[in-house]
Protein backbone atom coordinates (compact mmCIF):
# COMPACT_ATOMS: atom_id res chain seq x y z
CA UNK A 1 0.00 0.00 0.00
CA UNK A 2 1.31 3.25 -0.96
CA UNK A 3 1.05 6.07 1.73
CA UNK A 4 -0.46 9.31 0.14
CA UNK A 5 2.57 11.84 -0.03
CA UNK A 6 2.89 14.59 2.37
CA UNK A 7 5.26 17.37 1.12
CA UNK A 8 8.11 18.83 4.06
CA UNK A 9 7.16 21.18 6.33
CA UNK A 10 9.08 24.48 5.02
CA UNK A 11 11.53 25.61 7.92
CA UNK A 12 11.63 28.71 9.16
CA UNK A 13 14.67 30.46 10.29
CA UNK A 14 16.18 32.93 12.19
CA UNK A 15 19.18 34.76 11.96
CA UNK A 16 20.76 36.36 15.13
CA UNK A 17 23.91 37.81 16.30
CA UNK A 18 27.06 35.60 16.75
CA UNK A 19 28.18 35.47 20.55
CA UNK A 20 31.38 33.61 21.90
CA UNK A 21 28.64 30.92 23.27
CA UNK A 22 28.18 29.67 19.83
CA UNK A 23 31.88 28.86 19.14
CA UNK A 24 31.73 24.88 20.01
CA UNK A 25 28.67 24.55 17.20
CA UNK A 26 30.11 26.66 14.56
CA UNK A 27 33.52 24.61 14.75
CA UNK A 28 31.77 21.23 14.59
CA UNK A 29 29.58 23.19 11.13
CA UNK A 30 33.28 23.94 9.50
CA UNK A 31 34.14 20.28 9.97
CA UNK A 32 31.42 19.31 7.71
CA UNK A 33 33.36 21.33 4.40
CA UNK A 34 36.54 22.54 4.96
CA UNK A 35 39.47 20.76 4.38
CA UNK A 36 41.16 22.42 7.58
CA UNK A 37 38.49 23.25 9.77
CA UNK A 38 38.95 25.80 12.83
CA UNK A 39 38.84 24.93 16.28
CA UNK A 40 36.01 26.20 18.98
CA UNK A 41 39.59 28.19 20.04
CA UNK A 42 40.12 29.91 16.69
CA UNK A 43 36.50 30.74 16.61
CA UNK A 44 36.53 32.23 20.05
CA UNK A 45 39.70 34.41 19.40
CA UNK A 46 38.01 35.57 16.26
CA UNK A 47 34.70 36.42 18.13
CA UNK A 48 36.46 38.08 20.43
CA UNK A 49 38.80 40.87 18.04
CA UNK A 50 36.32 44.13 18.19
CA UNK A 51 36.42 44.65 14.10
CA UNK A 52 35.33 40.73 13.63
CA UNK A 53 31.03 40.18 13.96
CA UNK A 54 28.81 37.30 12.93
CA UNK A 55 25.15 36.06 12.52
CA UNK A 56 24.19 32.49 13.31
CA UNK A 57 21.25 30.62 11.75
CA UNK A 58 18.91 29.09 14.08
CA UNK A 59 15.94 27.24 12.97
CA UNK A 60 12.67 28.51 14.68
CA UNK A 61 11.32 26.39 17.25
CA UNK A 62 14.56 24.50 17.53
CA UNK A 63 16.99 27.55 19.05
CA UNK A 64 18.15 25.40 21.85
CA UNK A 65 19.96 22.91 18.90
CA UNK A 66 22.18 26.08 18.82
CA UNK A 67 23.51 27.37 15.06
CA UNK A 68 22.60 25.48 11.56
CA UNK A 69 24.58 28.07 9.66
CA UNK A 70 26.97 30.92 10.47
CA UNK A 71 28.95 33.45 8.53
CA UNK A 72 32.08 35.63 10.15
CA UNK A 73 32.81 38.76 8.72
CA UNK A 74 35.66 41.52 9.75
CA UNK A 75 35.27 45.40 8.86
CA UNK A 76 38.87 47.39 8.72
CA UNK A 77 38.41 50.46 7.60
CA UNK A 78 35.71 51.26 4.95
CA UNK A 79 35.96 47.95 3.64
CA UNK A 80 34.82 43.79 4.84
CA UNK A 81 35.88 40.56 4.27
CA UNK A 82 33.86 37.07 4.67
CA UNK A 83 36.34 35.29 6.70
CA UNK A 84 33.89 31.95 6.24
CA UNK A 85 30.54 31.32 6.15
CA UNK A 86 28.88 27.32 6.55
CA UNK A 87 24.97 25.99 6.50
CA UNK A 88 24.55 22.55 7.89
CA UNK A 89 23.93 20.27 5.12
CA UNK A 90 20.20 18.94 6.24
CA UNK A 91 19.42 22.89 6.17
CA UNK A 92 20.94 23.49 2.75
CA UNK A 93 18.50 24.96 -0.06
CA UNK A 94 16.30 26.63 2.49
CA UNK A 95 17.90 30.15 1.26
CA UNK A 96 20.15 30.12 4.69
CA UNK A 97 23.00 31.20 2.86
CA UNK A 98 21.75 34.38 1.19
CA UNK A 99 20.23 35.09 4.78
CA UNK A 100 23.53 35.14 6.42
CA UNK A 101 24.99 37.33 3.49
CA UNK A 102 22.26 40.07 3.49
CA UNK A 103 22.91 40.04 7.04
CA UNK A 104 26.36 40.47 7.10
CA UNK A 105 26.14 43.06 4.22
CA UNK A 106 23.69 45.18 6.07
CA UNK A 107 26.00 44.91 8.77
CA UNK A 108 28.99 46.51 6.90
CA UNK A 109 26.31 48.90 5.26
CA UNK A 110 25.12 49.96 8.33
CA UNK A 111 29.48 50.98 9.02
CA UNK A 112 29.57 52.54 5.77
CA UNK A 113 32.16 49.89 4.39
CA UNK A 114 32.85 50.89 0.41
CA UNK A 115 33.15 47.09 -0.40
CA UNK A 116 32.82 43.38 0.74
CA UNK A 117 35.80 41.25 -0.45
CA UNK A 118 35.74 36.83 0.43
CA UNK A 119 37.52 34.17 -1.57
CA UNK A 120 35.96 31.02 -2.64
CA UNK A 121 36.77 27.84 -3.83
CA UNK A 122 36.65 27.85 -7.64
CA UNK A 123 35.42 24.17 -7.86
CA UNK A 124 32.12 25.05 -5.26
CA UNK A 125 29.66 25.57 -7.93
CA UNK A 126 26.89 26.47 -5.10
CA UNK A 127 28.50 29.31 -3.17
CA UNK A 128 30.11 30.94 -6.83
CA UNK A 129 26.30 31.21 -7.70
CA UNK A 130 25.02 32.82 -4.66
CA UNK A 131 28.10 35.28 -4.40
CA UNK A 132 26.88 36.03 -8.40
CA UNK A 133 23.48 36.48 -7.56
CA UNK A 134 24.62 38.90 -4.50
CA UNK A 135 26.45 41.11 -7.19
CA UNK A 136 30.22 39.73 -6.12
CA UNK A 137 32.56 39.75 -9.33
CA UNK A 138 35.80 37.57 -9.55
CA UNK A 139 38.95 40.24 -9.24
CA UNK A 140 41.88 37.89 -8.59
CA UNK A 141 42.92 34.07 -8.26
CA UNK A 142 45.34 32.56 -6.00
CA UNK A 143 46.56 29.15 -7.82
CA UNK A 144 46.51 26.09 -5.81
CA UNK A 145 45.31 27.42 -2.65
CA UNK A 146 42.71 24.51 -1.55
CA UNK A 147 43.36 21.24 -0.96
CA UNK A 148 41.00 18.89 -2.68
CA UNK A 149 39.66 16.18 -0.11
CA UNK A 150 41.30 12.46 -0.83
CA UNK A 151 44.17 14.74 -2.84
CA UNK A 152 47.87 13.64 -2.36
CA UNK A 153 49.64 16.18 -0.76
CA UNK A 154 50.95 19.13 -2.76
CA UNK A 155 48.35 17.78 -5.71
CA UNK A 156 44.86 18.48 -6.69
CA UNK A 157 45.06 21.81 -5.17
CA UNK A 158 42.26 24.42 -6.42
CA UNK A 159 42.09 27.89 -6.82
CA UNK A 160 41.03 30.95 -4.42
CA UNK A 161 38.86 32.78 -6.31
CA UNK A 162 38.89 36.59 -4.57
CA UNK A 163 35.58 38.09 -5.33
CA UNK A 164 34.03 41.87 -4.28
CA UNK A 165 31.16 43.84 -4.36
CA UNK A 166 30.74 47.45 -4.07
CA UNK A 167 27.96 48.49 -1.17
CA UNK A 168 28.05 52.77 -2.06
Amino acid sequence: MRLPFFPEKARDYTIAPMTEEHAPVLASLHREDFARPWTDGEFLALIAQDPVFGFVALETGHARAGPVGFVLARSAADEGEILTIAVARAHRRHGLGWQLMDAALRELYGQRAEALFLEVDETNQPALGLYRRLGFREVGRRPAYYDRPGAAAGEGKSAALVMRRDLR
